[in-house]
């Protein structure tokens, strides 16, 4: 087709040509290109949210620990760290997620009893992520005026507590180790259940 000679003609045809817009071929490959992109990267910011929700909650509790230990040494007496699910008393039963608080435990007995001051609360609000502790830190953390801790009977008091995703397979976890000492530390782990 030959360009039109009136110059008018020809502004309008070189427009016409410019505004043709895209083939269904190149919507098509657009398209394709756009969904590989997204079946990558979805995964990959799931996985990074789920790892960001880990550590936040690792390091609630590993604030709890420390506030706990700097705690019992400000007040040269026992305090505590238990698990707790109403926030005043400590709970015998199920894991560290339903939330914890931190106490004066003034008759050295591991657990919080009337006229016993409360110091905090954490109220846990990931209902995915389980929070277990070994048996030596299954129920709570006790540290003395030095410092370091002990369990109720007086025994020093180490342990990991586990934090993990719910799942069924193998998953990405945090540990928080307690050693002989009463100093805590977080390491990554990788557990193969997490119920």
């Amino acid at each position: 087709m030959n360009s039109p000679t009136h110059p008018c003609a020809a502004q309008l045809f070189r427009r016409a040509k410019r505004a043709r817009g895209y083939s269904i071929v190149e919507v098509a490959v657009t398209l394709a290109v756009a969904a590989t992109l997204m079946a990558v990267g979805v995964p990959s910011v799931a996985s990074m949210l789920a790892s960001v929700k880990l550590t936040s909650v690792s390091n609630a509790l590993l604030f709890d620990l420390y506030l706990a230990r700097s705690e019992a040494i400000k007040r040269n007496g026992r305090v505590v760290l238990c698990k707790s699910a109403d926030g005043v008393t400590c709970a015998s039963g199920g894991g560290w997620e339903q939330g914890a608080i931190v106490f004066h435990d003034v008759n050295n007995n591991g657990a919080r009893d009337p006229g016993e001051s409360l110091i905090y609360h954490e109220q846990r609000s990931t209902s995915e992520i389980r929070v277990s502790g070994n048996q030596s830190v299954g129920s709570y953390v006790s540290y003395g005026p030095d410092g370091r801790s002990r369990m109720a009977s007086g025994a020093f008091q180490a342990g990991t507590l586990t934090l993990c995703r719910q799942s069924s397979d193998s998953t990405e976890a945090r540990q928080i180790v307690i050693n002989s000492g009463g100093r805590p530390r977080v390491q990554k782990a990788l557990v193969s259940f997490c119920g």
